[in-house]
């Protein structure tokens, strides 16, 4: 491999040459090659030369060396140029420097022992590799066998992991964690701990059959393959174990510096203990069997420790207590039997035991045996002829021989029986669907494992090469014989018939047989062989030629390990042993068929024996043959998977690798021959798509146009290879022979090179251009600073030479000039003077002619003012003539109209029926009433007598002629008018001056007051000062012990968590055990029908408002209904009622309005005495909004019914006028109205708003503040509030200091509370006097307008309006008496029926009391005066309901209820409807009833999560309706800790006889649960999609790279031929949370847990992204940073959008965004060190180095992180305390918190739609 026909051995070619010492040595080639050069002319790369000679048949031409790019591959498959020293170099590497132990070759798992504990076998990395493919992760034990896992779930058939390599290589611990694995993912599905059971056997195995050597200190010193049975779901239902050929010999022998078994030192640490007392043991130092190694210690080995663990995993695995006893007891007894001494005779073939010997009688009392016939048959033997049968001493040899036998075959039985139990322990009495198998076979007895080595690798070769046809057959690519290593011939020179083994059996049978002549029959018989020959220099001995290498072995000691004989006569003492389970380990089993098991494909793993009783003389080699053929077997009915151990050095450091050690085990277990087989077909392969992204740089413009990437691929490489042999096209896939993915690589980096020299081009000459055209710019710069100054001095010149010129010109003329001008002004002055002259002449004759215009003008004038005078006096006399004339015809008619009583009819016609109407209905009046209605005749008498003087008065002062008079009649009444505005001034300033005065005062009491409460509020200051200046010096400790104490309190919350979520694990098995044992069932109770009565509840929400203004209006609009439009519009009393009711309306909207800027001033200030006045305000608000609401339907409807009627009755157009004027102001006064409920609902949010900061309890809503009240109250908040601050014990020793402060602070809330009370009652007396001068203002201003209006009038129209006035005032007396009669009328009618409600509650009464004497006449009665009763009840907020009916309700609320039924209501309305029917049972005190209904609500709920298990939508409903019952029976529970918020009618709704405080702990509890099932179902949602969208979707298009990809890659367990598994974007990723966000706030999830649900899914996603970038090497690169970094910051968008950024959720994304950032810094110098050392804060210095290592550039020109840039980062955190573990632990769970939060919603306004039907509830 790596010498193709494309070898072009160039300049700087880079090749690997041998070299003695470590095997491969890099080197470059300096002079060009040409084919037939003898000598190839290299450079090491320590510079130093060197001249390779060449030689076709002894030395060919040397392997080149791969591309940087891809040294350090995850799989060795992909590598370009498949060889050993290829494969040899990248393991190195990726060992030493990236200290990663596991890499892919092909199907095989290369294992490198680090002799290190490596913080990679966690249960984090386990929860990473699962569900994974076995590609998409770096390489470790936990993919292979998750691999396993799938391929046993999709193609149910089983699975084996063989795990193989050399003593010392890490098989044990392999298979150990694949067995963990399996027993964490697969556990069992019924809690039976089967996972816990397997993995405790390993601790017990390992004690009993592990051992020390020189090569490892934990060798597994006998084979096992362990079964993990499955169910049909998979889960684990049991064990099985097979053992092959345990190293008995190491009981009675060890090598120096070796142990004997763990369980021997284990005992001897730990005989101090009670329990062993009895053993007799002491140091291990002591016995024989443990002393021989002289080495009884292991480094960081506790044996008591691990004797504890031995003996909890025998407790673990059913073994009692008393069999464990035995146990120790034939352990300790195997030691005391090394240690009998063996004294041997004089004639030296004879031998005795002391009968003293305290061995022998410890030994013999263990067991149970008896001390002479032991004594006796360890120095004799039996012989049995065919005639006698006689005993033979033993020589002392022999009889040690014996001994030693004796002690193996003792702790071989006791071996066996031990993992006979682990088996029973371990099998399962349910159907087993498959099973894994674990083979752990290398590591003992040598012939016989190389035997097995045989077998297996013949196994494995034709398994690759079959997966290579597979492959082939898969992508339709012509299939070629690939020739690869048959060991047939060694396994038949072994096993077949005349083998080895067979030869070996033989000997044994021959009475005389010897080492020696089973060699010379070896030699005989298998001369001829190509796999066998002799040693030149031995005759004992013989060669095998194995797979791996030549082995030679010694024939001495082959014939007695063969046979491993024991005497009978010493098994038939051990039989008759006294302790049942000594005598049970030497009994014969019986005949019989083997005993039928459900395992599939698992025999016993010893042949049943055909004679019982000569078992123990069955040959080893024939023991060790049936049952390879058997493991065979099963192995052959199992898909494999291989791990290769790989031992790096002999010396057992830590990190430290031999090359050549390493080689001789890759080419001992079959690496190699697997390369050899992939690389002889097509080694690499590339799919389609990543080809074309990878080589599209290779690729011409036009090449790109093509739709079908395959069809480019193809022209493309047809193209760049010539060869056609080189590359087959397959189905999916691009196939090529070894080293054209490295020519590919070549031609791209030269495109790359390319395209960089051509970028280089480019910029060096554009950086030219720039410094020439700065050359270019300053010569041009100097140049025009030249011209410049040459063309200064030229132009200075000019300037002289024009300024003498101009000089000249100047003088000249200025003496021309001055010339000029003195001619010119002799000529001036002539002329002025003569000028002048004739001028005044024309002055004085125009002077003349004016002065006589003047003269003309006024005469004319006189003349014309005196013609106009005498015509106007003309028409004035002519105007009063005719004026006289007609006003004598005007008054004559209007005195034949006064003396009519028509007009006057006509006027008081609405006052006349108004006053019969009043008369009839004083006439039903009793007597009491007379003396009014009298008062009304008189004064309407009075009112005609005073109509007709006034009219007398009018026609007697026309009848009068004298102006005189008239216009004193005038003054006078002009005199009197002023008087009374005079007087009404002077009461105004009289009232103002009051007002003044009143106000002073009160000012000064305010401030009286002020200044108390700003020197209790000093003093106050004061004591705090002192109180702070005191504590000073134990701040910190407080805080120190608070900060201790809130830890203590999330650890203790997050251990009860634990608890609540085990507890919920049992009792959901519990509920499992429950099903198995009986089903329940559902007996329907009796559904009450719903009570007639119930209809006759009040469903109204608000209290009625009833007033005399309401009825009044009521009155009017019913009375204009009754009379019509007409004659409602002549009736004056009715108009002037709705003029005074618009005025009433017009006062109140100002009333509204002051309170509005009231509550307005009250916010802005934020006063902490304001609460109470808020409270006040509040409550007013509240019936002015209630009254309002009732005005504006009336006004509405008093509206409609005017207008309507008015508008089909147009007769009266004054009328008509008239009344919708009246309508306008209505309409404005309504929609003022409308504006100030907008404006106090607004002013209500705000003043909510404010108290839920201030976190202010409301007052009670009172209209009147009891200053006592607010005071008790206040002090008791002073004395709760000492709970809720600060522990006052800490100030200092006797609390004094604490105590006077206390007693200060209540002082000074007491001054505050009435303070309050005082100012209170000073505004309101305030309100009080300006609503009194706003009155008298408006009367005053109403005064002076009439005043003003009358003075306007002419004296007719003043009277008349004064009869108008008389008469609007009389009408308004008859409106009040009227008014005052209905009120009165009112009263009575209610009076009336609140005293028949009290008789029928007192019939009611007296009914109850008679039921007990007769029942039957009582009940009829009770129920109508009940139904009578309920209609004078509101809604109380309570439900009804039978019992009969609880399931009913249980199963309509709980049970069949959807989410999506009451999404249209109230969030979380089946809680509230079941508190309510909670408070109802409370309210009649039935605890039964409470106890029932809350008890069936909690298994409801449990039932419907355990149904609706995956589904959050349910799970988020429940969560928030459990939650939200919780909230409601702590806010109505009537502890006044959650009473703070409450409105008084919740404070009403409270429960009044019962304390649910233990309930309120178990649904606390159930949230917690639900809260925890939510977690589970989100995290097992996302899960799938975290590492598609984070690190494998490209956000950033075009920006991930694709490198050359392995086996594991290609054929992965997945079936890719589709589509291909589905891959997630991070915007699905985002959608899906985003969804989650919105169902639970659908639901009306508190904020606080919805938060921490996104913090808990936050850190999932963080912890499984960072845990696969840890993993996964191919991610680890500058693009996925930044990748990774773009996604974290759409994560943090999404939080911001959300309002979450600050719910400690955007925390949790530090550690995979500073890796981010870690992957895209520079990592070259030491200061890129430092500033990763400061960035990387949330990562640990494992996950840092880790990062570093896995980095991967994705190209050639990309440099790769140096190893002491990695050891500086790990010299600069080496100070850090970072956790151990690597990865994070995905299971972590915060600890949850569900905050109180009271609801603001009432009970009684809770609306229940009639989809629920629920109709059987009654509302109470």
């Amino acid at each position: 491999v790596g010498r193709g026909s494309i070898y072009n051995r160039s300049l700087f070619t880079r090749v690997w040459i041998p070299d003695p010492d470590e095997v491969w040595k890099a080197a470059e080639i300096t002079k060009d090659y040409k084919e037939g050069d003898p000598i190839l002319h290299l450079k090491l790369e320590d510079e130093t030369p060197l001249e390779y000679p060449i030689s076709p048949k002894n030395n060919p031409l040397p392997f080149l060396r791969n591309p940087d790019i891809l040294v350090g591959e995850n799989d060795l498959t992909a590598l370009s140029y498949l060889h050993e020293p290829a494969v040899l170099h990248n393991l190195k590497v990726r060992f030493l420097e990236s200290n990663h132990i596991y890499t892919y070759c092909g199907i095989v798992l290369v294992a490198i022992n680090p002799y290190e504990q490596l913080q990679i076998y966690g249960e984090e990395v386990i929860n990473a590799y699962t569900g994974q493919n076995m590609g998409d992760m770096d390489p470790h034990i936990f993919a292979v066998a998750e691999e396993a896992y799938k391929q046993m779930a999709r193609d149910e058939r089983n699975q084996s992991i063989i795990v193989s390599g050399e003593s010392g290589a890490g098989k044990t611990v392999s298979a150990k964690y694949a067995m963990r694995f399996f027993a964490t993912v697969g556990g069992s599905a019924n809690d039976t701990n089967v996972e816990e059971k397997v993995l405790a056997s390993s601790p017990i195995m390992e004690a009993i059959g592990n051992a020390k050597t020189t090569r490892n200190d934990n060798s597994s010193r006998f084979g096992k393959y362990i079964q993990i049975c499955f169910s049909r779901h998979y889960h684990i239902i049991g064990a099985n174990m097979r053992t092959y050929l345990l190293e008995k010999s190491r009981v009675v022998f060890q090598a120096e510096d070796e142990r004997n078994y763990h369980i021997f030192y284990q005992l001897c640490a730990s005989s101090s203990l009670p329990e062993f007392k009895d053993l007799g043991l002491t140091s291990a130092e002591d016995f024989t069997y443990t002393s021989l190694g002289e080495n009884i210690f292991i480094e960081g080995v506790n044996d008591a420790e691990d004797l504890i663990k031995t003996r909890e995993a025998f407790t673990l695995l059913g073994i009692k207590d008393n069999n464990q006893s035995s146990i120790f007891k034939i352990i300790a007894s195997i030691l005391h039997l090394g240690n009998v001494e063996i004294c041997s005779e004089r004639d030296g073939e004879s031998c005795h035991i002391s009968g003293n010997d305290p061995h022998l009688k410890h030994f013999c009392r263990l067991l149970g045996v008896e001390l002479q016939q032991m004594e006796h048959w360890l120095c004799h033997r039996k012989l049995v002829t065919a005639s006698e049968t006689y005993v033979k001493n033993m020589s002392c040899k022999q009889a040690a021989n014996a001994r030693d036998a004796l002690a193996k075959h003792i702790y071989a039985r006791m071996f066996d029986w031990i993992v006979e139990h682990i088996n029973v322990a371990l099998h399962t009495s349910s159907k087993q669907h498959s099973f894994i198998g674990v083979l752990d076979i290398y590591g003992f007895e040598q012939f016989c494992i190389n035997y097995a080595n045989e077998k297996l690798q013949q196994q494995f070769n034709s398994h690759v090469f079959k997966l290579e046809q597979e492959e082939y057959m898969k992508e339709q690519i012509p299939w070629t014989l690939i020739d690869f290593y048959d060991n047939q011939p060694c396994i038949d020179l072994i096993e077949a018939k005349l083998g080895i083994l067979d030869l070996l059996d033989e000997e044994c049978k021959v009475p005389k047989g010897t080492d020696q002549n089973w060699a010379q029959k070896l030699y005989k018989q298998h001369s001829s062989s190509a796999h066998f020959q002799k040693p030149r220099m031995s005759n004992t001995s013989f060669i095998i030629i194995h797979f791996a290498d030549k082995v030679e072995y010694q024939c001495e000691g082959f014939l007695e390990k063969n046979r491993d004989t024991v005497y009978e006569e010493q098994i038939n003492i051990l039989k008759a042993s006294q302790f049942q389970l000594v005598a049970d380990l030497f009994h014969e089993k019986e005949d019989g068929p083997a005993q039928k098991s459900s395992r599939v494909n698992v025999r016993s793993a010893k042949s049943v024996p055909k004679a019982p009783n000569k078992e123990h003389r069955k040959t080893v080699g024939h023991q060790f043959r049936n049952s390879l053929h058997l493991l065979m077997e099963t192995l052959n009915a199992t898909t494999p998977h291989y791990v290769r151990c790989i031992k790096p050095n002999d010396y057992k450091e830590a990190f430290s690798f031999d090359s050549r050690r390493a080689v001789q085990q890759l080419r001992a277990c079959g690496v190699l021959e697997t390369i050899r087989i992939s690389a002889a077909g097509y080694p690499s392969r590339w799919t389609y798509p990543d080809f074309f992204n990878r080589y599209r740089v290779l690729m011409k413009k036009s090449d790109m146009t093509v739709a079908d990437k395959k069809l480019v691929c193809k022209n493309l490489l047809e193209t760049l290879i010539k060869e056609p042999d080189m590359f087959q096209f397959g189905k999916t896939k691009i196939f090529f022979r070894a080293g054209q993915v490295a020519y590919l690589e070549k031609l791209r980096a030269d495109k790359f090179r390319a395209a960089c020299i051509k970028i280089q081009k480019t910029v060096r000459g554009w950086l030219q251009r720039v410094r020439y055209r700065k050359i270019r710019k300053s010569a041009i710069t100097i140049q025009r600073y030249g011209r410049g100054y040459l063309a200064r001095r030229y132009a200075e010149y000019l300037r002289l030479t024009r300024a003498a010129i101009i000089c000249q010109k100047q003088y000249r003329m200025v003496r021309d000039r001055r010339a000029y001008l003195r001619v010119r002004q002799a000529v001036i002055t002539i002329q002025a003077y003569t000028r002048g002259m004739y001028t005044r002449r024309i002055y004085w004759e125009f002077l003349l002619h004016h002065k006589a215009m003047i003269i003309q003008k006024t005469v004319r004038g006189w003349l014309q003012r005196k013609k106009f005078r005498r015509a106007r006096d003309a028409a004035i006399i002519i105007q009063c003539a005719f004026r006289r004339m007609r006003a004598k015809r005007q008054l004559k008619q209007l005195k034949i109209e006064a003396r009519s009583a028509e007009h006057l009819k006509k006027l008081n016609t609405g006052m006349e029926n108004k006053i019969v109407q009043l008369q009839r209905k004083m006439d039903e009046q009793t007597k009491e009433y007379k003396s009014q209605t009298e008062q009304l005749l008189l004064a309407n008498t009075t009112l005609g007598t005073e109509v007709n003087k006034l009219q007398k008065e009018l026609e007697h002062v026309r009848s009068q002629q004298g102006d005189g008079n008239q216009i004193t009649s005038l003054q006078d009444e002009l005199e009197r008018l002023r008087a009374e505005l005079r007087e009404a001034y002077a009461q105004r300033k009289r009232l103002e001056e009051e007002h003044n005065s009143e106000k002073l005062g009160l000012t000064q009491r305010v401030e009286e007051l002020e200044r108390e409460n700003s020197l209790l509020k000093s003093e106050k200051e004061e004591m705090n000062q002192r109180i702070l200046q005191h504590s000073k010096n134990e701040e910190s400790s407080v805080s120190q012990k608070e900060a201790s104490l809130q830890s203590e309190l999330d650890d203790e919350r997050q251990r009860y968590q634990n608890l609540l979520k085990e507890f919920s694990r049992l009792e959901q098995r519990y509920e499992n055990l429950k099903e198995e044992v009986s089903l329940t069932k559902f007996h329907p109770g009796h559904r009450r029908n719903p009570s007639n009565q119930s209809s006759l509840e009040s469903d109204s929400n608000y209290p009625s408002v009833s007033t005399s203004e309401v009825g009044d209006t009521e009155d009017s609009i019913q009375l204009v209904e009754e009379m019509g439009v007409e004659k409602a519009a002549m009736d004056i009393s009715l108009f002037m009622k709705l003029q005074k009711r618009v005025r009433e309306l017009e006062q109140e909207r100002k009333r509204l309005q002051m309170n509005v800027d009231k509550m307005e001033e009250l916010v802005k200030h934020k006063v902490t005495q304001e609460t109470a006045d808020l409270t006040y305000n509040n409550l007013k608000r509240q019936e002015l909004e209630t009254e309002n609401k009732k005005l504006k339907n009336d006004l509405n409807e008093l509206r409609k019914t005017i207008a309507e009627r008015a508008s089909q009755n147009s007769s009266s157009n004054e009328l008509q006028d008239s009344y919708n004027l009246l309508l306008s102001q209505l309409k404005s006064a309504n929609e003022e109205l409308d504006a100030r409920k907008e404006e106090v609902l607004i002013l209500r949010t705000q003043i909510v708003s404010t108290q839920e900061s201030n976190n202010m309890p409301e007052l009670n809503n009172s209209k009147e503040p009891i200053d006592k009240e607010e005071a008790v109250k206040a002090y008791h908040g002073l004395c709760e509030s000492k709970n809720k601050t600060q522990d006052w014990g800490y100030l200092n020793e006797d609390g004094e200091l604490g105590l006077a402060y206390q007693g200060l602070k209540q002082v000074a809330r007491l001054l505050e509370a009435q303070l309050q009370s005082q100012s209170r009652q000073h505004k309101d007396e305030l309100e009080a006097l300006h609503t009194q001068i706003e009155l008298l203002k408006g009367d005053i201003e109403k005064k002076q307008e009439i005043l003003n209006y009358t003075m306007s009038l002419s004296p007719e129209a003043q009277v008349e309006y004064s009869i108008q006035q008389e008469i609007t005032r009389l009408t308004n007396d008859n409106l009040d008496l009227k008014e005052l009669v209905e009120k009165l009328e009112k009263n009575e009618r209610k009076l009336k029926k609140q005293l028949r409600i009290y008789m029928k509650k007192v019939q009611e009464l007296e009914a109850l009391q008679a039921t007990t004497a007769q029942v039957s006449k009582a009940k009829p009665e009770l129920s109508r005066q009940v139904t009578v009763q309920r209609k004078e009840k509101e809604f109380e907020g309570m439900l009804e309901y039978c019992k009969e009916d609880e399931a009913l309700l249980v199963k309509t609320l709980i049970t069949d209820i959807r989410p999506s039924t009451v999404s249209a209501t109230v969030p979380c309305l089946p809680a509230y409807i079941l508190f309510m029917c909670i408070r109802h049972a409370d309210y009649i005190n039935d605890d039964q009833k409470v106890e029932a209904l809350l008890t069936s609500t909690i298994n409801a709920i449990k039932k419907v999560l355990k149904k609706n298990n995956d589904d959050f939508e349910m799970t988020s409903f429940w969560l928030a309706n459990t939650s939200r019952l919780l909230h409601c029976l702590k806010q109505y529970s009537g502890d006044e800790v959650f009473m703070t918020q409450n409105t008084p009618k919740q404070n009403e709704h409270c429960l009044k006889n019962f304390d649910l405080a233990e309930y309120r702990q178990v649904l606390s509890d159930l949230s917690i649960q639900i809260y925890q099932q939510l977690i589970k179902v989100a995290e097992g949602i996302i899960q799938p999609m975290i590492v598609s969208a984070m690190l494998e979707s490209e956000s950033i298009p075009s920006l991930a790279g694709v490198k050359p990809m392995g086996y594991r890659n290609r054929s992965s367990s997945m079936d890719n031929d589709g589509s291909g598994p589905s891959s997630y974007t991070l915007q699905a990723l985002i959608r899906q949370v985003g969804q989650f966000h919105g169902i639970m706030c659908d639901h009306g999830l508190d904020p606080e847990i919805i938060g921490q649900v996104v913090r808990q899914l936050f850190h999932c996603i963080n912890a499984i992204t960072l845990n696969n970038l840890l993993l996964r090497k191919d991610v680890c690169s500058w693009s996925t940073g930044m990748q990774l970094r773009y996604n974290t910051s759409q994560m943090e968008e999404w939080l911001r959008g959300n309002n979450l950024y600050h719910s400690k959720a955007a925390a949790t994304l530090e550690p995979i965004i500073q890796a981010a950032q870690l992957l895209q810094v520079k990592k070259k110098t030491s200061q890129d060190a430092e500033a990763i050392c400061s960035l990387c804060t949330a990562l640990t210095t494992q996950q840092i180095v880790k990062i570093l290592n896995l980095y991967t550039p994705l190209n050639e020109f990309e440099e790769r992180v140096t190893v002491s840039f990695i050891r500086n980062i790990q010299n600069r955190l080496q100070d850090r305390n970072d956790p151990p573990q690597l990865l994070v632990d995905t299971k972590q769970t915060f600890p949850v918190l569900f905050p109180y939060t009271p609801s603001a919603l009432s009970l009684e306004t809770l609306h229940i739609p009639a989809s629920l039907s629920l109709d059987f509830l009654s509302r109470v």
